[in-house]
């Protein structure tokens, strides 16, 4: 009987290890296999990751391409970004006029897999407002001059909205606002009193806010793409800054701002920052409009 029990405490002592990393196994794989059925969905930049996840929430898993501090107009792909690219059930680009060093790539991806913002049914500037910055533009650079329509849609909350249900569409998921009416409202109602206000911007990217929520138009240091405008368009500038009482010059984390602290000790004007990008906002079922909420108040920041 001794050697009995003595046999079969030893077998409990060989078996359990063995069972608990059968366990231990098993977790993982179940892990694994219940997140390798969560769609993935890689956006280029932060401001598309951020409207996805608002649209998706918990039902996706949303990645952006984009390194912190850089500009959605310099983006290129490494070998990590292929790999998640060609993992991706869902990847969405604003277009050919914004990434244009992606396009190659981009192009070659099957259509139910790509989505490209541009083509979606977005709310655009006025030919008015566009042509009047073009012609200014077309003086003095050479980049982007096909830029024929402003990429930075993100910044109009109307077309976040068109965003998110598409997206929502691509995976059979009932539309539903990623802001709503009473939000932009809110918004709305916040940005009022600085309505007639002057400012400048470092990079001509706000047209879609400026029309969204009925603001004066950008003084911008820079065109639609970043790049440095001429001395002639530069002179011009500085004349409208001092005829229209600017208050501020908006800067943004992804560009060196050397030629912006120039303006401003030129000017007597203060820099402040205004984030386009998005780059500290968390991903959450939130995001878009807790990212306006957040853009709102920087640009407030610069009148009060």
């Amino acid at each position: 009987m001794k050697i009995k029990i003595q046999y079969n405490v030893i077998s409990l002592f060989l078996v359990l290890p063995i069972a608990l990393s059968i366990m231990f196994l098993s977790s993982i794989a179940n892990a694994q296999s219940t997140q390798s059925s969560v769609p993935l969905v890689i956006t280029t930049i932060k401001p598309l990751a951020i409207i996805a996840k608002s649209a998706l929430g918990g039902s996706a898993t949303v990645e952006y391409l984009q390194s912190s501090g850089q500009s959605g107009h310099d983006l290129s792909l490494q070998v990590s970004a292929l790999r998640k690219i060609d993992q991706a059930d869902l990847v969405i680009w604003i277009g050919e006029d914004f990434e244009a060093r992606v396009a190659k790539t981009f192009k070659k991806l099957p259509g139910n897999k790509l989505m490209t913002v541009l083509d979606l049914p977005l709310r655009h500037l006025s030919a008015e407002h566009h042509d009047g910055k073009e012609q200014e533009k077309s003086q003095d650079s050479t980049r982007h001059r096909d830029l024929t329509r402003d990429p930075h849609v993100w910044l109009n909350p109307h077309n976040a909205n068109i965003i998110g249900k598409r997206i929502q569409a691509q995976f059979g998921m009932p539309a539903a606002d990623i802001i709503s009416a009473a939000q932009i409202a809110q918004l709305q109602e916040q940005l009022q009193p600085y309505a007639s206000q002057n400012y400048l911007s470092h990079h001509d990217a706000f047209g879609h806010f400026v029309s969204a929520f009925k603001l004066q138009p950008s003084l911008s240091i820079r065109d639609a793409s970043g790049a440095q405008q001429g001395a002639k368009t530069q002179y011009q500038l500085r004349q409208a800054a001092v005829e229209g009482r600017a208050q501020c010059i908006f800067v943004e984390p992804q560009y060196g701002d050397k030629d912006a602290q120039v303006m401003a000790q030129s000017l007597q004007l203060p820099l402040q920052p205004l984030a386009p990008q998005g780059f500290d906002q968390p991903l959450n079922e939130q995001a878009y409009s807790q990212f306006m909420h957040s853009l709102v108040a920087q640009f407030k920041a610069c009148f009060d």
